[in-house]
């Protein structure tokens, strides 16, 4: 609630007298260390928790698997359930996943399709608000619904539109990189730059859009801790998977050949603290705490200090 409150605040400053430099300057303002909070706090998205029974039994089971929040589904959640069930277990609800974003997409050719997309985004921030959340994962669109430069506008124009709402509410639009053929090239090697999905987040000029950056979606397209680097603090969350491009699969967090301790280098280098959101293949109880696990050994999420080399 607090953040969301700081978020308003800046809201208020006016979209337009904020900048990348200003991001940077609240990030080197943060602590470098909180020994009350992990420096990577651990959560997940709810469809991940495979426990049978309640709303609630599924967060209890994904309190003690070690996570301390996660992410709904959103539009279309019930909000009362929802807090209640939070409230009951402690864990936190710290944002939500666009539920209906690769399916109704803001570059969709059809305006109709897009104001869909755009309706059921505001109702997103609003339904994330209201279970005490500060963020919404949102897929842009896809690169197949027309050139790079259509996609790009019409998927900026809704997001724009979407910003009076964030602004409301205290939310932010975090933009996650996925494999959506915008951006990027499909086809390119391992050594693509990360710069045009960075002018794409500045472009909004707002403390509302920023990233939910995806530590193993784009292993195979280039140097993940460089891009970290290059993005710095329109970093606002992350994800997390493991990849191989030896087989061109997405694997466990710590299976693959992900550079696990260049990114952690990286993000500890722009003074990165907030959530990190498993994004895997879930299951029972045990599986949850192996992910949470395998999140530790991958990044040391709840050891504030950096890991000191050997020798």
């Amino acid at each position: 609630m607090r953040r969301r409150t700081a978020l308003q605040t800046m809201a208020a400053l006016g979209a337009a007298t904020w900048s990348v430099s200003n991001r940077q300057s609240l990030m080197a303002e943060k602590p470098a260390t909180d020994d009350s909070t992990p420096w990577l706090r651990k959560t997940l998205k709810v469809g991940m928790i495979k426990v049978e029974g309640t709303l609630e039994d599924k967060f209890r089971a994904a309190k003690a698997a070690g996570f301390e929040g996660v992410e709904v589904n959103t539009p279309g959640i019930n909000v009362d359930a929802v807090n209640q069930a939070s409230k009951a277990t402690g864990l936190i609800v710290d944002g939500s996943v666009g539920g209906s974003h690769w399916n109704i997409r803001h570059s969709d050719p059809d305006p109709a399709v897009r104001a869909d997309a755009l309706a059921k985004l505001k109702q997103a921030i609003k339904e994330t608000a209201d279970v005490g959340g500060d963020s919404c994962l949102l897929v842009v669109g896809h690169g197949k619904d027309g050139t790079p430069e259509e996609v790009y506008q019409r998927s900026s124009d809704n997001i724009r539109a979407a910003l009076p709402t964030a602004e409301r509410y205290g939310v932010s639009i975090l933009v996650e990189n996925v494999w959506n053929e915008f951006l990027y090239d499909k086809n390119g090697d391992s050594n693509q730059s990360v710069q045009p999905l960075a002018d794409y987040i500045d472009q909004f000029d707002s403390p509302l859009v920023g990233l939910q950056f995806d530590l193993g979606n784009h292993w195979k397209f280039g140097d993940i801790a460089q891009w970290v680097r290059t993005l710095g603090p329109r970093i606002q969350k992350l994800d997390i998977k493991g990849f191989s491009r030896q087989t061109g699969k997405f694997t466990k967090v710590t299976e693959g050949d992900v550079d696990w301790p260049a990114i952690e280098a990286a993000l500890r280098e722009i003074n990165f603290r907030g959530w990190c959101a498993a994004e895997v293949a879930g299951g029972d109880a045990a599986r949850l705490k192996e992910i949470a696990e395998n999140m530790e050994t991958a990044l040391h999420c709840s050891v504030n200090q950096p890991q000191k080399a050997n020798g």
